[in-house]
């Protein structure tokens, strides 16, 4: 009888230790598979401070960039599934990348324990202002009116910017040429300089240009108009369809295995701390909507976007470089 009750206690000492909130009794490691600024990096400090706060231990960040998410990604799915090592990733790494590279080291279906989308990010379509164009529709007739002679710039190949152009072209039936470019900051630079005619990206990048008339904004990919850009209609505004540009999200994951009580404790804090006033705040600011998902609503939305994705991948031939 007493050796049966030992081996209960033994048995049920994990949950009770979770219960009574021995986890976290160290430091979390968050892993950003991307480089430091922007808006992974915003969100992983800005949410991953209050989190700490939350569980009492310091959430700390470390970044670790490369192939498109890969490198941090691989990282974390090879860690010990003890809570103590999380991922911060977003759609690309999640959705694109199983089609657009011949083998990944991960599988998102299957090597992750979903914590939840953190944040959203909305894309705005921004264009030479010195073209004949001023909204959306004006843009269409113009490239259809001279197809193959304008171009867009992306932030490289198979990024979030290339898929969603293509998918806008492919809605629009219209003919422009991808230029990649080596980041956010520097296609948006191009349009700037008259070397692009469009680019999408986040309100807050672009939103001292459009005020300075270097570029012009045609719409933005949300339900709602932008607090920084309220002149800018919404794409369902502008006579495009609502699901034509999808936003970029960033997300937490754990490890496959991850004890489902470690993986409720963490997805609680991000969420109360999505929540939190101050964080929202600094978070709006910077142009990124607070969510707070479940694991089980991201792990959904991976399944939906592969083959989504794939199809305008296939489409397009778009290989990794």
């Amino acid at each position: 009888m007493k050796f049966t009750s030992l081996a209960a206690a033994v048995l049920v000492a994990p949950g009770l230790a979770l219960a009574q909130g021995v986890f976290p009794n160290k430091p979390v490691r968050l892993v950003v598979s991307f480089p430091p600024g922007g808006g992974a990096d915003l969100t992983a400090r800005v949410v991953g401070e209050k989190m700490g706060e939350l569980l009492g231990q310091p959430v700390v960040v470390e970044n670790k960039p490369g192939a498109n998410g890969l490198v941090g990604s691989d990282f974390v799915a090879k860690s010990a599934p003890d809570g103590y090592t999380m991922l911060e990733t977003d759609r690309a790494a999640l959705g694109v990348n199983p089609s657009i590279y011949k083998k990944i080291p991960y599988d998102p279906l299957r090597d992750f324990e979903y914590v939840g989308v953190v944040t959203s990010a909305s894309y705005v379509l921004v264009i030479d202002p010195r073209l004949p164009a001023r909204t959306v529709s004006e843009y269409v007739k113009l490239a259809k009116s001279k197809p193959g002679a304008l171009n867009y710039g992306s932030y490289g190949i198979a990024s979030m910017a290339q898929i969603n152009i293509e998918a806008l072209k492919a809605r629009m039936g219209i003919d422009i040429v991808h230029i990649p470019y080596k980041g956010a900051g520097p296609a948006v630079q191009a349009v700037v300089a008259g070397e692009a005619s469009l680019t999408i990206t986040s309100p807050t990048a672009v939103l001292g240009f459009v005020r300075e008339g270097k570029l012009r904004a045609l719409a933005i990919d949300a339900k709602k108009r932008s607090p920084l850009l309220p002149d800018v209609p919404t794409l369902a505004e502008a006579g495009g369809e609502e699901d034509t540009l999808v936003a970029t999200y960033f997300a937490f994951a754990l490890p496959a295995k991850t004890p489902r009580a470690v993986v409720e404790r963490l997805q609680d804090a991000m969420k109360r701390a999505v929540m939190a006033p101050e964080v929202a705040e600094r978070l709006n600011k910077a142009g990124l909507e607070p969510t707070g998902g479940t694991g089980a609503e991201l792990l959904e939305l991976v399944k939906r976007d592969i083959p989504r994705f794939r199809e305008i991948i296939q489409r397009v031939g778009i290989e990794a470089e």
